[in-house]
């Protein structure tokens, strides 16, 4: 029992001092950048380890300050990603339970899918589960956490989330998030992502522009791949029409 105990102390002690660590690191982005993410480290690793799937092509990030990203990409985001942004307080624990709905759905959907073509001898996709995720949770999980699906590691970036709004306002919030999101292979921030794609700085983005990025976030390197789809079309003129109730920080 003895040991037991001892292991559960040093165990909970860990615990609070990763947390600890985790408020320092949040501190210090108040008045500093970050030089690189969690998720921007992993995928360097994995492009020098595998290679580039998308073809050759050079890492492309560049910090901008808030005021140098336009206020249309801002709109954009957070019409496409976060409506409620400013309101809440990191989390959104409605959103979060109708993905959990949603996703025990598709599960369900896909497991009867699944059975079905197993007796036919073929194989079926896994289900395409979705997150409810805010702006700062997104934020969270690209800065510290790995893309791994646990509720450990759930219950960490909800944790974060709430720390990134006690310790930061909601401006560097989402000038942190849009400097550092992925916007396609080897491709980061808001700067990058407006050479990349329209050869012209994030300040210049115009509401169209700004929405089709918007559009590539869920799956930016799905999207790379596929310019002239006409869901990003679609999609982005819905986004453009709801920009203007977009409200910034």
């Amino acid at each position: 029992m003895r040991a037991l105990f001892t292991w559960l102390l040093c165990l909970v002690l860990s615990a609070c001092a990763l947390q600890l660590f985790f408020v320092g690191r949040i501190a210090t982005m108040a008045f500093v950048d970050p030089q690189s993410t969690a998720f921007q480290r992993s995928e360097a690793w994995q492009i020098d380890r595998h290679g580039r799937t998308n073809g050759p092509g050079e890492w492309r990030q560049r910090w901008v300050p808030y005021g140098q990203i336009a206020d249309s990409l801002k709109r954009a985001v957070i019409a496409s990603e976060d409506a409620d942004f400013l309101y809440h307080q990191g989390v959104e624990w409605e959103a979060i339970e109708k993905a959990r709905e949603r996703n025990a759905r598709a599960e369900e959907i896909a497991a009867r899918r699944a059975a079905e073509a197993t007796k036919r001898g073929k194989t079926s996709r896994p289900p395409k589960l979705r997150g409810g995720s805010t702006i700062t949770q997104q934020l969270a999980k690209n800065l510290f956490l790995s893309g791994e699906r646990t509720l450990l590691r759930k219950g960490q970036e909800l944790v974060l989330a709430m720390m990134l709004e006690v310790l930061l306002d909601k401006e560097r919030i989402l000038e942190l998030y849009l400097n550092n999101v992925e916007w396609g292979e080897g491709v980061f921030g808001a700067e990058a992502a407006a050479q990349r794609y329209f050869n012209k700085p994030a300040a210049r983005l115009s509401a169209n522009e700004a929405a089709r990025l918007a559009v590539m976030l869920p799956s930016p390197k799905f999207f790379e791949r596929r310019p002239g789809s006409p869901y990003i079309a679609g999609r982005a003129a819905t986004i453009v029409a709801r920009m203007p109730s977009a409200e910034l920080p």
